[in-house]
This record gives structure tokens, C-alpha cells and sequence, in this order.
């Protein structure tokens, strides 16, 4: 090899590991971002669905009413 091309070789080695260094953390920062943005929208969803069914409970007894046929009748066979 030349001296020409171990420099240009050392060189983009050089490049690349101050890229790394600096990409390095950003990526960090960008992947704890979408973390917290996740856990924030599960959260969020879970509050929802936990007053959906708070509501729902509340609403099932007014609404789930029970019919007992009438004694001594058959139900529909006959």
C-alpha cells in the first residue's frame, strides 16, 4: 500500500468514529423520546379504558334486567 491510501484509510476511520461519537447520542435521546412518548399514550389510554369500564359498570345494572317466563309454560316449544 501507499502512503496515499493509509492516510485516506486512517482518515475515513477517523471520520467514521467521530460520526459514531456524535450520532451516538442523539440516537439515545431520540430512542428515550419515543419511550416516554409510549408510556405517555399508554397511560393515557389506560385512563380511558378504565373510566369506560367504571361507566359501563355503572350502566349494567339499570340496564341488564333479567325476565323469568312464566311459571308452569313452556319457553317456545310446543
Amino acid at each position: 500500500m501507499t502512503d496515499g491510501t493509509k492516510e485516506k484509510k486512517w482518515a475515513e476511520a477517523q471520520f467514521k468514529k467521530e460520526e459514531r461519537a456524535t450520532e451516538g447520542p442523539q440516537a439515545m435521546s431520540e430512542y428515550n423520546a419515543e419511550r416516554q412518548a409510549e408510556r405517555a399514550k399508554t397511560a393515557r389510554l389506560r385512563e380511558l379504558r378504565l373510566a369506560k369500564e367504571a361507566a359501563d359498570k355503572e350502566a349494567e345494572p339499570a340496564t341488564k334486567t333479567r325476565v323469568r317466563p312464566a311459571a308452569g309454560k313452556s319457553a317456545g316449544r310446543g
